[in-house]
């Protein structure tokens, strides 16, 4: 199919089934998706799920037809819930900072929900990045719509005055990706409690270094709603 942009979509469409067969695959990826945040996407079997799901293993390999392609379609129905939770939500509030900052606590949010379940994202790059083959491009993919989609949206703050015209989009996104990842790893690992606020609080100050006087009026009034 036709590649959709970042600000349509970020998520390949999944292979059509109907009725029965539809909700018999979406209960499956369901079930292993939630066993994918626990063992990982490697410990993913048609064996192990057909078990788990009370089915034969002819009955699940029907659905997917191999490991690999059970791998991809977690990730895809992952990214798919990403996007349904975070992405189309906040594409509702206007563009510039106030888009961006709803991408970004939504990002939050979904993360500190992982952090008993484990990020597939997360977790899938240490099993995969160093891994070629079919599940890492999906992964890859997957991963780098996201990227486009905040990149975009740092544009579009500034060309709406929020940002600074030299505001380096891409340093800007790393930097905004490494507080998930050190939320991530202290919630997770570390149990730091209140990280969550932290990483919060370094949003902000990461904001306010490339903000306009027009974008940190935006900055403190988030700030003024959420305390």
């Amino acid at each position: 199919m036709v590649r959709k942009t970042a600000t349509d979509s970020i998520v390949r469409d999944a292979p059509e089934t109907s009725g029965k067969g539809r909700m018999t695959r979406q209960a499956i990826l369901d079930c292993a998706l939630q066993m994918a945040g626990r063992i990982g996407l490697e410990g993913l079997s048609i064996g192990v799920l057909a078990d788990r799901m009370d089915m034969s293993k002819s009955g699940v390999f029907a659905h997917f037809g191999s490991r690999e392609e059970l791998q991809i379609s977690v990730i895809r129905h992952y990214h798919a819930m990403f996007e349904h939770d975070v992405f189309y939500p906040a594409l509702q509030q206007p563009r510039g900072l106030p888009r961006l900052h709803a991408m970004f606590e939504r990002w939050l949010q979904q993360v500190s929900r992982e952090v008993e379940t484990g990020c597939i994202y997360i977790s899938g790059a240490v099993e995969f990045d160093d891994r070629p083959g079919p599940v890492r491009d999906a992964l890859v993919q997957m991963v780098q719509d996201w990227h486009d989609a905040l990149q975009r949206a740092v544009q579009q703050a500034i060309e709406a005055g929020h940002l600074r015209a030299d505001t380096p989009t891409r340093q800007l996104v790393f930097e905004l990706h490494g507080l998930i990842l050190a939320l991530h790893h202290d919630a997770r690992l570390l149990q730091i409690a209140g990280s969550l606020e932290i990483a919060q609080r370094s949003y902000a100050r990461v904001l306010r270094s490339y903000a306009t006087p027009a974008g940190l009026a935006l900055i403190e009034l988030a700030d003024q709603a959420a305390a």
